[in-house]
């Protein structure tokens, strides 16, 4: 007997996996379309009768009025294609700045396709030409300004006296580094002349408002690419701290060492630290990780699943958190703890990958389903399925990967062993090689990540 399947039970046996599989799929699509960001904007979002509604707050439109939009993410575009046939007359253009491939189709707004999670020229440019836009401006105009996730790479435009490759070179040290998304985006707002609250100062004094699809822990709005329309908690000094904490200060381009430090002595300007520094200023959050779990407990228990959302705020280093859900996953098998079969774990947020000295090819997710898998092996009646609701999952084209007990050993079959391409960081061609990759294409949004542990 395995895990309670007896001697003959093999069809049953695939015919069950087969299904989780197929479940997982649809879970995983219900997920990512709860955090539509064209639903969510609707549902925001209202003109009538000369005011702009906005999560309920009025903004008094005048017949000179006028509204630009701008913004970043992988999600922006979206919002935009919702936005435009909302705003009407009082429209006047706009640029945003979103990943190359997620473009969709706008007539007043322009799009910048840009570098991500590595920032490159496309986006200094588009960051140029949002600045651009924020010129003119009166207190009868709006400001609306479009956030998603990727926003902060998508915002590259250096602080003065820095070069988009200082940018590059330190941004990548933290991303191989293992720094949180949090760490990197606080050093990121001060090496930036539009993050932590700066683009804000740019729309003075027009009024500016912002609507967000979080793709951050907790959805605090100066994390959300990295906040250039809030007030900046952060400082100089914090971001030197961080530096040193995993010992780069010496490692990075000696620019930002000395931008930073010059910084820390009051010899740069600082970041805006209080609502009192910016212009009159809304701020909502209109898609969240929470949107996108409540649809997936929907959809897990129309297919027959018991749900339990384990969490929307989980973090830590990838293979760590792989372990635990998988422990949770065989209680739900050995003591029905905490549900009884059939059930489905369902948890969000963000993990982090601290690199190997010559990674390959993968994602977070990707990793996720590897390091789970390497858990699982020789087991059956469990499945895992770990995703961006972006639809990409590091620098690869694909939004995650599934694996259950059968996957080592059918990668063995092949001739790779998981526990290398772990080592390696080299999820991608494994998955690959078992066609267990989950491909969704961009998906038009960005809530962090989905992972589910189905259990028969």
């Amino acid at each position: 007997m395995v895990d309670g399947l007896g001697e003959g039970d093999e069809a049953a046996q695939v015919a069950a996996d087969r299904d989780r599989r197929r479940h997982a799929r649809l879970i995983l699509d219900a997920a990512i379309g709860a955090a539509d960001p064209g639903v969510c904007v609707r549902r925001s979002l209202e003109l009538v009768d000369g005011a702009l509604t906005i999560g309920g707050k009025a903004h008094t439109l005048t017949s000179t009025s006028r509204i630009r939009v701008v913004g970043a993410g992988k999600a922006t575009p979206s919002m935009a294609q919702a936005v435009e046939p909302l705003l009407d007359r009082h429209l006047d253009g706009g640029v945003i700045n979103t990943k190359y491939g997620h473009t969709l189709p706008l007539e007043h707004i322009h799009t910048v396709e840009c570098g991500h999670p590595i920032p490159d020229q496309a986006g200094v440019e588009g960051a140029n030409q949002i600045l651009a836009y924020l010129e003119d401006l009166t207190p009868d105009d709006l400001v609306l300004c479009l956030l998603s996730g990727g926003g902060s790479a998508l915002l590259p435009a250096p602080a003065k006296g820095l070069t988009l490759a200082d940018k590059q070179d330190t941004t990548a040290r933290l991303l191989e580094c293992g720094a949180s998304i949090d760490e990197v985006n606080a050093i990121r707002k001060h090496l930036s002349c539009l993050k932590g609250g700066q683009l804000a100062r740019h729309a003075s004094p027009a009024r500016l408002v912002t609507l967000a699809i979080s793709d951050v822990i907790g959805d605090v709005p100066d994390t959300i690419a990295s906040g250039p329309t809030v007030a900046d908690p952060s400082t100089f000094e914090d971001s030197l701290q961080l530096l040193d904490r995993y010992d780069l200060r010496e490692r990075i381009p000696s620019s930002v060492r000395n931008h930073l430090e010059a910084g820390a002595l009051g010899q740069r300007p600082e970041t805006p630290s209080d609502v009192s520094q910016l212009p009159p200023n809304s701020y909502h959050v209109i898609g969240t990780n929470t949107l996108s779990l409540e649809a997936a407990s929907a959809v897990a228990a129309e297919c027959g699943y018991e749900p339990r959302i384990l969490s929307s705020t989980i973090a830590g280093e990838t293979r760590h958190v792989a372990a635990d859900h998988v422990e949770q996953g065989l209680q739900v098998v050995i003591d029905s703890q905490p549900s009884a079969p059939p059930a489905c774990l369902i948890s969000g947020g963000e993990t982090t990958v601290t690199l190997s000295a010559n990674p390959g090819k993968g994602g977070r997710n990707q990793e996720f389903a590897l390091a789970a898998a390497i858990a699982l092996e020789g087991r059956h009646r469990i499945t895992v399925l770990s995703a961006g609701t972006d639809g990409t999952d590091g620098p690869t084209d694909a939004a995650g990967a599934i694996s259950d007990g059968l996957t080592v050993e059918r990668g063995r079959q092949l001739g790779l062993s998981a526990a290398d391409h772990l080592a390696r960081n080299d999820a991608y061609p494994f998955f690959d090689a078992l066609k267990d990759l989950v491909i969704t294409g961009p998906t038009g949004t960005n809530v962090m990540d989905l992972r589910l542990v189905l259990v028969h």
